[in-house]
């Protein structure tokens, strides 16, 4: 029953990829889905693929550890969230269109900024390139330990099935394919994340009944401010790191191109709510399914050697085998909704921003569509072999740190590393008209090597502030160093600066979008 369940979900995303390669016939149509994405897709399709495989994995298992004290992070992606819907949302959707039509991040930053050498837009494309080549690793990662749990299945197999069923797809519909297997993903990983907590509630004579059982087994697992398996409190340091994740999301490409895709923007609104509303809900359920869960395991002598499979185990041993596996098909949406989106980000920096405006200016859309197909692939099949690293030895056992834990760490630098590097120029080059290309270049360049350097060279030192996450004194610096550079440098010509007051006039009923 297992195995059919996660055939036909399989099955299921390559028909979608199939049916809407008839539509992905240009570059902006494979890219951002011609401009014309339902409001409900984008809403679902940018949360879906900003959490991955963390939601159901990552987020539960160091709450199963810490209890609430983690959950520092999920407020911190929720405001993140909202701020980026609020603020960035619609004046990216405006302004990109204004921007010479851009349908990729580099490619707004380089006609925002009138930069005719490319300098911009090759420096973001090799740090898109490079940040979502280990996003992509940890994605197939997590799917052969997926079906390594669930079927017994060799980890390599389990790394091809998944690689080649999100290749599949993302090769043929592109960006419409994308989109709406994100959708239905989302709506996957939302049932799921409810459902578990609410088995275990109504087995417990319900809400509160449950919440006493818990607080009597534990009285720091609920606390936000005490660690529940040391007693320690948490520190200021801490806390930040785990807040300043919000501010990642205005550097995320996989999400901004959500925005620069919408129909209409006057639809950001409806879709801000649609997404609050979704990531809201999941993160609070998937928190609620590591603290039920470590309370339920302990009353019922359950032994959890992972953490991270925390919610598997949960679904094998609340639920029928059927309703188990739908269930864990959700890891599987998860994972599988970030992933396509990071390699149709990367295919597209490399092939329309390096490829056609550095190795072929002359190159037709239909060729930059097939390179770009090719990179889909190519990246794949990279990551595929990085990933094979991490393949258990044939005694099960590992020596000294597995590269899978040197991986799932850089995802967290990635994050960290986009939100520093994109971040502040994001914001700026949306809202104030003196930003200038040198600062632009300056500050992008600040806030990569800054998040890089702090990563896996400052962070050695035992000073409490070197243990602060990158990403907030690569913010920091990259914004700063915007600011005093466009200051420093020629004003922004008179075309750039009626062009920003072009988008900050024009009411959205009067655009032709």
């Amino acid at each position: 029953m297992t195995i059919a369940v996660f055939i036909l979900y399989l099955l299921m995303m390559l028909g979608i990829g199939a049916y809407f390669s008839r539509k992905a016939n240009s570059l902006n149509a494979y890219y951002l889905g011609n401009r014309g994405m339902n409001k409900w897709v984008v809403a679902m399709s940018a949360q879906a693929s900003d959490m991955s495989g963390w939601l159901l994995m990552g987020l539960p298992g160091a709450i199963f550890v810490s209890g609430f004290s983690e959950a520092w992070i999920g407020i911190g992606l929720v405001i993140g969230t909202y701020l980026n819907w609020k603020i960035v949302g619609r004046r990216l959707r405006k302004y990109s269109h204004f921007c010479g039509d851009s349908i990729t991040l580099p490619d707004f930053f380089a006609n925002r900024f009138r930069d005719n050498k490319g300098i911009i837009r090759v420096i973001a494309s090799i740090f898109i390139l490079a940040f979502f080549l280990f996003y992509t690793v940890s994605g197939f990662v997590a799917s052969a330990k997926l079906f390594g749990t669930i079927f017994g299945m060799n980890y390599t197999t389990g790394l091809i099935i998944g690689a080649v069923v999100v290749v599949s797809y993302t090769f043929m519909g592109g960006f419409f394919a994308v989109c709406w297997t994100d959708f239905i993903q989302a709506t996957m990983m939302l049932i799921a994340v409810i459902a578990i907590p609410s088995i275990i509630m109504a087995g417990s004579g319900g809400f509160a009944a449950t919440m006493d059982a818990v607080n009597a087994q534990n009285p720091y697992l609920m606390s936000l401010f005490t660690n529940a398996t040391t007693g320690k409190s948490i520190g200021l340091i801490a806390l930040i790191s785990s807040l300043a994740w919000g501010l990642g999301y205005f550097g995320m490409p996989h999400i901004l191109v959500r925005f620069m895709s919408i129909k209409n923007a006057e639809d950001i609104k409806f879709s801000r709510r649609v997404a609050m509303t979704w990531v809201t809900i999941c993160l609070g359920a998937a928190i609620m399914i590591a603290i039920l869960g470590r309370y339920y395991v302990e009353a019922n002598g359950i032994t959890v050697a992972d953490p991270e499979r925390i919610f598997m185990i949960l679904c094998q041993t609340l639920c029928h085998p059927a309703i188990a596996a739908i269930l864990m098909a959700a890891i599987l949406a998860a994972i599988m909704s970030t992933a396509d989106s990071q390699l149709l980000v990367s295919a597209s920096a490399f092939s329309n921003d390096l490829y056609k405006h550095l190795f072929r200016k002359n190159a037709s859309n239909k060729e930059v569509m097939w390179v770009s197909r090719g990179v889909v692939v190519l990246i794949t099949i990279v990551a595929v072999i990085v990933a094979m690293q991490g393949a258990p030895s044939a005694d099960g056992v590992k020596q000294g740190k597995s590269f899978l834990d040197v991986v799932m760490s850089l995802v967290s630098f990635a994050w960290g590393g986009f939100g520093a590097t994109f971040g502040p120029i994001m914001l700026l080059a949306l809202f104030w008209k003196r930003t200038t290309l040198p600062g632009a270049i300056a500050g992008m360049l600040v806030g990569g090597i800054t998040a890089f350097v702090w990563k896996f060279y400052l962070s050695g030192f035992s000073a409490e502030i070197f243990q602060i996450y990158e990403l907030v004194p690569g913010f920091v610096l990259s914004f700063a160093t915007i600011v005093i550079v466009s200051l420093c440098t020629k004003a922004p010509s008179k075309e750039i600066q009626d062009e920003f007051d072009q988008v900050e006039n024009t009411r959205l009923s009067d655009m032709k979008l």
